[in-house]
Protein backbone atom coordinates (compact mmCIF):
# COMPACT_ATOMS: atom_id res chain seq x y z
CA UNK A 1 0.00 0.00 0.00
CA UNK A 2 1.26 3.37 -0.85
CA UNK A 3 1.80 5.62 1.18
CA UNK A 4 1.93 9.10 -0.63
CA UNK A 5 3.20 9.99 -4.59
CA UNK A 6 5.50 12.49 -5.60
CA UNK A 7 2.76 15.01 -6.98
CA UNK A 8 2.09 15.31 -3.05
CA UNK A 9 5.83 15.64 -1.86
CA UNK A 10 5.58 18.35 -4.65
CA UNK A 11 2.80 20.29 -3.03
CA UNK A 12 5.70 20.46 0.19
CA UNK A 13 8.76 20.62 -1.62
CA UNK A 14 8.28 22.92 -4.50
CA UNK A 15 11.95 23.09 -5.60
CA UNK A 16 12.48 19.49 -7.46
CA UNK A 17 13.20 18.09 -10.73
CA UNK A 18 12.71 15.03 -12.59
CA UNK A 19 9.34 13.83 -13.28
CA UNK A 20 7.68 14.47 -10.22
CA UNK A 21 4.27 15.74 -12.10
CA UNK A 22 3.71 11.99 -13.18
CA UNK A 23 1.98 10.67 -9.83
CA UNK A 24 4.66 7.83 -8.57
CA UNK A 25 3.39 5.84 -5.88
CA UNK A 26 5.73 5.71 -2.60
CA UNK A 27 5.85 2.85 -0.53
CA UNK A 28 8.20 3.61 1.76
CA UNK A 29 10.61 5.91 3.15
CA UNK A 30 14.75 5.41 4.21
CA UNK A 31 18.06 7.09 5.52
CA UNK A 32 20.09 3.53 4.78
CA UNK A 33 21.27 3.11 1.22
CA UNK A 34 21.95 -0.80 2.69
CA UNK A 35 18.55 -1.34 3.09
CA UNK A 36 16.48 -2.71 0.76
CA UNK A 37 13.34 -1.24 -0.32
CA UNK A 38 10.80 -1.29 -1.99
CA UNK A 39 9.42 2.06 -4.13
CA UNK A 40 11.10 3.96 -1.44
CA UNK A 41 11.90 7.35 -0.69
CA UNK A 42 15.46 8.07 0.30
CA UNK A 43 16.08 10.87 2.67
CA UNK A 44 20.15 11.35 3.22
CA UNK A 45 21.31 12.39 6.22
CA UNK A 46 24.54 14.43 7.12
CA UNK A 47 26.50 13.23 9.88
CA UNK A 48 29.77 14.55 11.64
CA UNK A 49 31.69 11.11 9.87
CA UNK A 50 29.23 10.77 7.35
CA UNK A 51 27.42 11.93 4.58
CA UNK A 52 24.44 9.83 2.88
CA UNK A 53 24.12 12.23 -0.12
CA UNK A 54 27.12 10.50 -1.75
CA UNK A 55 25.51 6.59 -1.37
CA UNK A 56 22.41 7.29 -3.55
CA UNK A 57 23.54 5.15 -6.29
CA UNK A 58 23.50 2.40 -4.10
CA UNK A 59 19.98 3.69 -2.47
CA UNK A 60 18.73 3.59 -6.52
CA UNK A 61 20.16 0.33 -6.76
CA UNK A 62 18.17 -0.80 -3.17
CA UNK A 63 14.72 0.37 -4.71
CA UNK A 64 14.94 4.47 -4.43
CA UNK A 65 12.97 5.98 -7.12
CA UNK A 66 12.96 9.43 -5.09
CA UNK A 67 15.02 11.11 -3.19
CA UNK A 68 15.27 14.63 -0.87
CA UNK A 69 17.86 16.61 -1.47
CA UNK A 70 19.93 19.33 -0.13
CA UNK A 71 20.00 21.96 -2.48
CA UNK A 72 23.22 22.56 -2.11
CA UNK A 73 24.74 19.33 -3.16
CA UNK A 74 25.86 18.86 -6.60
CA UNK A 75 23.57 16.54 -8.56
CA UNK A 76 25.28 13.22 -9.34
CA UNK A 77 26.54 13.30 -13.20
CA UNK A 78 25.02 9.22 -12.92
CA UNK A 79 21.39 10.37 -12.22
CA UNK A 80 19.45 9.87 -15.01
CA UNK A 81 17.15 13.67 -15.78
CA UNK A 82 13.92 11.88 -15.31
CA UNK A 83 14.87 10.79 -11.50
CA UNK A 84 12.85 12.96 -8.73
CA UNK A 85 14.90 15.16 -6.93
CA UNK A 86 13.20 17.54 -3.83
CA UNK A 87 15.34 20.01 -3.17
CA UNK A 88 15.39 21.36 0.52
CA UNK A 89 18.00 23.19 2.86
CA UNK A 90 18.15 20.69 5.72
CA UNK A 91 17.51 17.07 4.94
CA UNK A 92 16.58 16.09 8.68
CA UNK A 93 14.48 19.31 9.53
CA UNK A 94 13.00 18.23 5.69
CA UNK A 95 11.81 14.59 7.34
CA UNK A 96 10.91 15.89 10.35
CA UNK A 97 8.42 18.38 8.30
CA UNK A 98 7.35 15.58 6.45
CA UNK A 99 6.46 13.29 8.97
CA UNK A 100 4.33 15.80 10.68
CA UNK A 101 2.84 16.16 7.17
CA UNK A 102 1.74 12.28 6.98
CA UNK A 103 0.61 12.51 10.26
CA UNK A 104 -1.99 14.92 9.69
CA UNK A 105 -2.45 12.69 6.57
CA UNK A 106 -3.66 9.73 8.08
CA UNK A 107 -4.60 11.38 11.47
CA UNK A 108 -4.11 8.59 14.16
CA UNK A 109 -4.92 9.18 17.39
CA UNK A 110 -1.11 9.69 18.74
CA UNK A 111 0.60 8.71 22.10
CA UNK A 112 3.70 10.56 23.03
CA UNK A 113 5.75 8.48 25.96
CA UNK A 114 8.33 10.43 27.87
CA UNK A 115 10.48 9.70 31.04
CA UNK A 116 13.87 8.78 32.66
CA UNK A 117 12.73 5.06 33.18
CA UNK A 118 10.15 2.65 31.81
CA UNK A 119 9.50 4.40 28.27
CA UNK A 120 10.21 1.16 26.07
CA UNK A 121 7.51 -1.32 28.96
CA UNK A 122 5.17 1.76 28.97
CA UNK A 123 4.88 2.05 24.93
CA UNK A 124 5.41 -2.35 24.86
CA UNK A 125 2.43 -2.04 27.30
CA UNK A 126 0.12 0.33 25.85
CA UNK A 127 0.58 -1.28 22.38
CA UNK A 128 -0.42 -4.70 23.86
CA UNK A 129 -3.57 -2.83 25.42
CA UNK A 130 -4.62 -0.87 22.49
CA UNK A 131 -3.82 -3.43 19.67
CA UNK A 132 -6.96 -5.52 21.10
CA UNK A 133 -8.77 -2.37 19.71
CA UNK A 134 -7.47 -0.26 17.31
CA UNK A 135 -4.51 -1.25 14.28
CA UNK A 136 -1.63 -0.02 15.95
CA UNK A 137 2.19 1.35 15.26
CA UNK A 138 4.67 1.72 17.64
CA UNK A 139 8.16 2.78 17.76
CA UNK A 140 10.67 0.36 17.11
CA UNK A 141 13.68 -0.10 19.12
CA UNK A 142 14.77 2.67 20.12
CA UNK A 143 14.12 5.21 17.16
CA UNK A 144 13.07 7.70 19.46
CA UNK A 145 15.29 10.60 18.59
CA UNK A 146 14.94 13.56 16.19
CA UNK A 147 15.74 11.21 13.28
CA UNK A 148 14.01 7.85 14.60
CA UNK A 149 10.79 9.61 15.41
CA UNK A 150 9.89 10.94 12.01
CA UNK A 151 11.08 7.59 10.55
CA UNK A 152 8.77 5.75 13.19
CA UNK A 153 5.60 8.41 12.00
CA UNK A 154 6.77 7.90 8.05
CA UNK A 155 6.66 3.94 8.48
CA UNK A 156 3.02 3.59 9.68
CA UNK A 157 0.60 2.43 7.25
CA UNK A 158 -2.12 4.33 5.94
CA UNK A 159 -5.05 3.18 7.83
CA UNK A 160 -3.04 3.16 11.38
CA UNK A 161 -5.67 4.09 14.03
CA UNK A 162 -3.21 4.50 17.27
CA UNK A 163 0.17 5.40 16.59
CA UNK A 164 2.81 5.04 20.11
CA UNK A 165 5.63 6.89 20.26
CA UNK A 166 8.53 6.81 22.30
CA UNK A 167 10.30 10.10 22.86
CA UNK A 168 13.93 10.38 24.24
CA UNK A 169 16.25 13.21 25.21
CA UNK A 170 19.89 14.21 26.21
CA UNK A 171 19.10 17.86 26.28
CA UNK A 172 16.46 20.71 26.75
CA UNK A 173 14.53 20.96 23.72
CA UNK A 174 14.78 18.19 22.30
CA UNK A 175 11.70 17.13 23.32
CA UNK A 176 9.97 20.27 22.17
CA UNK A 177 10.97 19.15 19.25
CA UNK A 178 9.58 15.40 18.83
CA UNK A 179 6.13 16.75 20.59
CA UNK A 180 5.76 19.17 17.39
CA UNK A 181 6.18 16.49 15.24
CA UNK A 182 3.68 14.27 17.31
CA UNK A 183 0.77 16.06 17.85
CA UNK A 184 0.31 13.72 20.98
CA UNK A 185 -3.75 13.28 21.73
CA UNK A 186 -2.03 11.51 25.19
CA UNK A 187 1.14 12.55 26.50
CA UNK A 188 3.04 9.83 29.06
CA UNK A 189 5.20 10.96 31.46
CA UNK A 190 6.38 7.86 33.64
CA UNK A 191 8.67 9.15 35.79
CA UNK A 192 11.92 11.57 36.35
CA UNK A 193 14.93 9.78 37.43
CA UNK A 194 18.59 10.56 36.79
CA UNK A 195 19.40 9.89 33.33
CA UNK A 196 21.07 12.26 31.06
CA UNK A 197 21.48 14.18 34.67
CA UNK A 198 25.25 15.43 33.40
CA UNK A 199 23.55 17.70 30.83
CA UNK A 200 20.51 18.49 32.53
CA UNK A 201 21.94 19.50 36.22
CA UNK A 202 19.28 18.35 38.58
CA UNK A 203 16.26 16.13 38.40
CA UNK A 204 14.33 19.82 38.71
CA UNK A 205 16.27 19.90 34.98
CA UNK A 206 15.10 16.58 33.74
CA UNK A 207 11.23 16.99 35.13
CA UNK A 208 11.80 20.49 33.10
CA UNK A 209 12.98 18.97 29.89
CA UNK A 210 10.22 15.67 30.01
CA UNK A 211 7.62 18.84 30.71
CA UNK A 212 8.29 19.75 27.26
CA UNK A 213 6.12 16.83 26.12
CA UNK A 214 2.97 19.45 26.55
CA UNK A 215 3.62 22.09 24.44
CA UNK A 216 2.85 19.63 21.48
CA UNK A 217 -0.29 18.51 23.34
CA UNK A 218 -3.47 18.69 21.35
CA UNK A 219 -5.84 21.28 23.03
CA UNK A 220 -7.96 18.44 23.82
CA UNK A 221 -5.73 15.88 24.81
CA UNK A 222 -4.77 14.67 27.94
CA UNK A 223 -1.99 14.42 30.35
CA UNK A 224 -0.99 10.86 32.28
CA UNK A 225 2.18 11.30 34.65
CA UNK A 226 3.36 9.66 37.66
CA UNK A 227 1.48 11.02 40.70
CA UNK A 228 3.81 10.32 43.17
CA UNK A 229 6.35 12.18 41.63
CA UNK A 230 6.17 15.73 43.56
CA UNK A 231 8.19 17.69 41.01
CA UNK A 232 5.10 16.55 38.51
CA UNK A 233 2.36 18.34 40.60
CA UNK A 234 2.93 21.56 39.43
CA UNK A 235 2.69 20.86 35.68
CA UNK A 236 -0.33 18.46 36.53
CA UNK A 237 -2.30 21.46 38.06
CA UNK A 238 -1.91 23.14 34.54
CA UNK A 239 -3.38 20.12 32.11
CA UNK A 240 -6.07 18.02 31.71
CA UNK A 241 -4.19 15.83 33.27
CA UNK A 242 -4.17 11.92 35.00
CA UNK A 243 -2.42 11.65 38.15
CA UNK A 244 -1.40 7.60 39.03
CA UNK A 245 0.56 6.26 41.46
CA UNK A 246 0.21 4.46 45.23
CA UNK A 247 -0.50 8.02 47.45
CA UNK A 248 -3.92 8.22 47.65
CA UNK A 249 -4.50 11.58 46.27
CA UNK A 250 -4.08 10.67 42.90
CA UNK A 251 -6.88 10.95 40.43
CA UNK A 252 -6.39 7.03 39.79
CA UNK A 253 -4.72 4.91 42.83
CA UNK A 254 -3.18 2.04 42.21
CA UNK A 255 -3.96 -0.44 45.54
CA UNK A 256 -3.41 -4.35 46.69
CA UNK A 257 -0.24 -4.78 44.63
CA UNK A 258 1.02 -8.47 44.90
CA UNK A 259 4.22 -9.51 43.83
CA UNK A 260 4.90 -13.64 42.87
CA UNK A 261 7.04 -15.00 40.50
CA UNK A 262 5.39 -15.31 37.33
CA UNK A 263 3.40 -12.07 37.88
CA UNK A 264 2.35 -8.98 39.99
CA UNK A 265 -1.02 -8.25 40.36
CA UNK A 266 -3.38 -4.87 41.33
CA UNK A 267 -6.14 -3.16 41.65
CA UNK A 268 -7.09 0.56 39.68
CA UNK A 269 -10.38 1.65 40.29
CA UNK A 270 -12.64 -1.26 40.87
CA UNK A 271 -10.89 -3.51 38.82
CA UNK A 272 -8.35 -6.39 38.82
CA UNK A 273 -5.60 -7.25 37.01
CA UNK A 274 -2.65 -9.22 36.18
CA UNK A 275 0.33 -8.52 34.01
CA UNK A 276 3.29 -11.33 33.83
CA UNK A 277 5.97 -8.21 34.68
CA UNK A 278 7.74 -8.54 37.90
CA UNK A 279 7.74 -5.03 40.52
CA UNK A 280 5.30 -1.96 41.38
CA UNK A 281 6.53 0.25 39.18
CA UNK A 282 5.33 -2.19 36.24
CA UNK A 283 1.95 -2.03 37.54
CA UNK A 284 2.07 1.97 37.67
CA UNK A 285 3.66 1.54 34.23
CA UNK A 286 0.58 -0.65 32.98
CA UNK A 287 -2.11 1.32 35.30
CA UNK A 288 -0.78 4.44 32.30
CA UNK A 289 -1.93 1.91 29.75
CA UNK A 290 -5.42 1.09 31.51
CA UNK A 291 -6.12 4.75 31.80
CA UNK A 292 -5.56 5.47 28.51
CA UNK A 293 -7.49 2.44 27.22
CA UNK A 294 -10.26 3.65 28.70
CA UNK A 295 -9.98 7.56 27.31
CA UNK A 296 -10.21 5.61 24.03
CA UNK A 297 -13.31 3.38 24.71
CA UNK A 298 -11.54 -0.25 24.98
CA UNK A 299 -13.76 -2.62 26.81
CA UNK A 300 -12.15 -3.71 30.44
CA UNK A 301 -12.65 -7.00 29.24
CA UNK A 302 -10.04 -6.66 26.45
CA UNK A 303 -7.50 -4.21 28.76
CA UNK A 304 -7.28 -7.39 31.34
CA UNK A 305 -7.03 -9.75 28.86
CA UNK A 306 -4.39 -8.01 27.06
CA UNK A 307 -2.37 -7.09 30.39
CA UNK A 308 -2.24 -11.13 31.32
CA UNK A 309 -0.44 -11.09 27.28
CA UNK A 310 2.30 -8.68 27.41
CA UNK A 311 5.14 -9.02 25.01
CA UNK A 312 7.90 -6.56 25.49
CA UNK A 313 11.20 -5.91 23.64
CA UNK A 314 14.17 -8.45 24.86
CA UNK A 315 16.80 -7.51 28.37
CA UNK A 316 14.18 -5.82 30.38
CA UNK A 317 13.82 -8.73 33.43
CA UNK A 318 13.46 -11.44 31.01
CA UNK A 319 13.67 -14.49 32.89
CA UNK A 320 15.92 -17.16 31.22
CA UNK A 321 16.40 -20.63 33.65
CA UNK A 322 19.92 -22.47 33.39
CA UNK A 323 20.56 -26.21 33.08
CA UNK A 324 21.39 -26.06 36.80
CA UNK A 325 18.38 -24.39 37.93
CA UNK A 326 19.37 -21.34 38.86
CA UNK A 327 17.33 -18.18 37.28
CA UNK A 328 19.03 -15.34 35.57
CA UNK A 329 17.41 -12.15 35.01
CA UNK A 330 18.65 -10.11 31.97
CA UNK A 331 17.29 -6.43 32.80
CA UNK A 332 20.60 -5.26 30.99
CA UNK A 333 18.79 -3.21 28.58
CA UNK A 334 19.84 -0.35 30.41
CA UNK A 335 20.06 1.49 33.56
CA UNK A 336 19.57 4.49 36.19
CA UNK A 337 19.55 4.66 39.74
CA UNK A 338 15.89 4.79 39.49
CA UNK A 339 15.66 1.63 37.40
CA UNK A 340 18.42 -0.38 39.12
CA UNK A 341 16.58 0.34 43.16
CA UNK A 342 12.87 -1.14 41.39
CA UNK A 343 14.77 -4.00 39.84
CA UNK A 344 16.55 -4.69 43.18
CA UNK A 345 13.04 -4.23 45.06
CA UNK A 346 11.76 -7.15 42.90
CA UNK A 347 14.47 -9.65 43.44
CA UNK A 348 14.14 -9.05 47.07
CA UNK A 349 10.44 -9.92 47.00
CA UNK A 350 10.93 -13.20 44.46
CA UNK A 351 11.17 -16.45 46.01
CA UNK A 352 14.96 -17.80 46.11
CA UNK A 353 17.71 -19.78 48.14
CA UNK A 354 20.01 -17.39 47.26
CA UNK A 355 19.39 -13.42 45.60
CA UNK A 356 22.79 -12.29 43.58
CA UNK A 357 22.92 -9.02 42.45
CA UNK A 358 25.22 -8.10 39.07
CA UNK A 359 25.67 -4.51 38.74
CA UNK A 360 27.85 -2.66 36.25
CA UNK A 361 28.26 0.94 35.86
CA UNK A 362 25.42 3.31 35.15
CA UNK A 363 26.52 5.69 32.28
CA UNK A 364 25.93 9.62 32.00
CA UNK A 365 26.06 10.55 35.29
CA UNK A 366 29.21 13.22 35.12
CA UNK A 367 29.89 14.85 38.51
CA UNK A 368 27.08 13.40 40.33
CA UNK A 369 28.20 9.63 39.55
CA UNK A 370 29.50 9.21 42.65
CA UNK A 371 27.01 9.90 45.06
CA UNK A 372 24.09 8.20 42.23
CA UNK A 373 25.67 5.20 42.61
CA UNK A 374 26.32 5.16 46.44
CA UNK A 375 22.74 5.69 46.80
CA UNK A 376 21.97 2.39 45.13
CA UNK A 377 22.95 0.88 48.45
CA UNK A 378 19.93 2.20 50.32
CA UNK A 379 17.66 -0.91 48.67
CA UNK A 380 20.74 -3.54 49.27
CA UNK A 381 19.77 -5.32 52.66
CA UNK A 382 18.75 -8.71 53.24
CA UNK A 383 17.44 -10.94 51.94
CA UNK A 384 20.16 -9.80 49.36
CA UNK A 385 22.74 -12.33 50.17
CA UNK A 386 25.77 -10.59 47.50
CA UNK A 387 26.21 -7.83 44.84
CA UNK A 388 29.12 -8.75 42.14
CA UNK A 389 30.16 -5.43 40.22
CA UNK A 390 31.51 -4.69 37.06
CA UNK A 391 33.47 -1.25 36.05
CA UNK A 392 34.89 1.41 37.77
CA UNK A 393 32.03 3.75 38.90
CA UNK A 394 29.94 0.90 40.30
CA UNK A 395 32.51 0.03 42.83
CA UNK A 396 30.93 2.92 44.87
CA UNK A 397 27.64 0.70 45.42
CA UNK A 398 30.20 -1.61 47.35
CA UNK A 399 31.78 0.69 49.05
CA UNK A 400 28.49 2.21 50.57
CA UNK A 401 27.37 -0.73 51.61
CA UNK A 402 30.94 -1.67 53.08
CA UNK A 403 30.41 1.70 55.23
CA UNK A 404 26.94 0.92 56.43
CA UNK A 405 28.64 -2.46 57.44
CA UNK A 406 25.51 -4.53 55.58
CA UNK A 407 25.88 -8.10 56.04
CA UNK A 408 26.09 -9.01 52.20
CA UNK A 409 28.79 -10.28 50.41
CA UNK A 410 30.38 -7.87 47.90
CA UNK A 411 32.51 -8.48 44.61
CA UNK A 412 33.94 -6.32 42.42
CA UNK A 413 35.29 -6.51 38.67
CA UNK A 414 36.75 -5.10 35.70
CA UNK A 415 37.17 -8.44 33.39
CA UNK A 416 34.04 -10.13 31.73
CA UNK A 417 35.73 -12.61 32.02
CA UNK A 418 36.51 -13.16 35.77
CA UNK A 419 33.21 -12.08 36.95
CA UNK A 420 31.77 -14.51 34.40
CA UNK A 421 34.04 -17.87 36.03
CA UNK A 422 33.08 -16.41 39.36
CA UNK A 423 29.14 -16.01 38.55
CA UNK A 424 29.62 -19.94 37.31
CA UNK A 425 29.58 -20.43 40.98
CA UNK A 426 26.64 -19.18 41.72
CA UNK A 427 24.38 -21.31 39.22
CA UNK A 428 22.57 -23.31 41.83
CA UNK A 429 19.07 -24.56 41.90
CA UNK A 430 16.82 -21.79 43.30
CA UNK A 431 19.07 -18.91 43.27
CA UNK A 432 18.12 -16.10 41.01
CA UNK A 433 21.13 -13.70 39.63
CA UNK A 434 19.89 -10.32 38.79
CA UNK A 435 21.81 -8.24 35.74
CA UNK A 436 21.63 -4.47 35.67
CA UNK A 437 23.73 -1.77 33.99
CA UNK A 438 23.97 0.52 31.58
CA UNK A 439 23.90 -0.43 28.00
CA UNK A 440 27.55 0.21 27.18
CA UNK A 441 28.16 -1.89 29.45
CA UNK A 442 27.25 -5.46 27.55
CA UNK A 443 26.21 -7.11 30.76
CA UNK A 444 24.31 -9.66 28.29
CA UNK A 445 27.37 -11.35 26.97
CA UNK A 446 28.11 -12.36 30.32
CA UNK A 447 24.58 -13.99 30.66
CA UNK A 448 25.21 -15.26 27.17
CA UNK A 449 28.66 -17.07 28.37
CA UNK A 450 26.35 -18.40 31.15
CA UNK A 451 24.29 -20.07 29.32
CA UNK A 452 26.85 -21.39 26.59
CA UNK A 453 28.61 -23.40 29.40
CA UNK A 454 25.42 -23.99 31.84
Amino acid sequence: MSKFTTNWLATMFTQHTGVVNDHIEIDEVFTDSRQKSHFGLFIPIEGDRFDGHEFLKDAIQKGAIAALWNKEKDIPSFLPTDFPLFFVEDTVKAMQHLALAYREKVNPKVIGITGSNGKTTTKDLFANVLGSTFKTWKTNGNFNNHIGLPLTILQMEQDTEVLILEMGMNHFGEIETLTNIAKPDIAVITNIGESHIEYLGSREGIAKAKSEIVDGLKHNGILILDGDEPLLHALAAKQNSRRIGFDPENDQVIKKVQLYNDHTSFQLGSNHYSIPLLGKHQAKNASYAIVAAQFLGVSDDKITSSLNNVELTGMRFEKINTNEGAILINDAYNASATSMKASIEVVKDMEANRRILVLGDILELGEFSKSIHQSVADVITPPIDAVYTYGEQSEEIIQALKERDEKVETYSFHSQERLTDQLRNELSPQNIILFKASRGMKLEKVIDDLQDRS
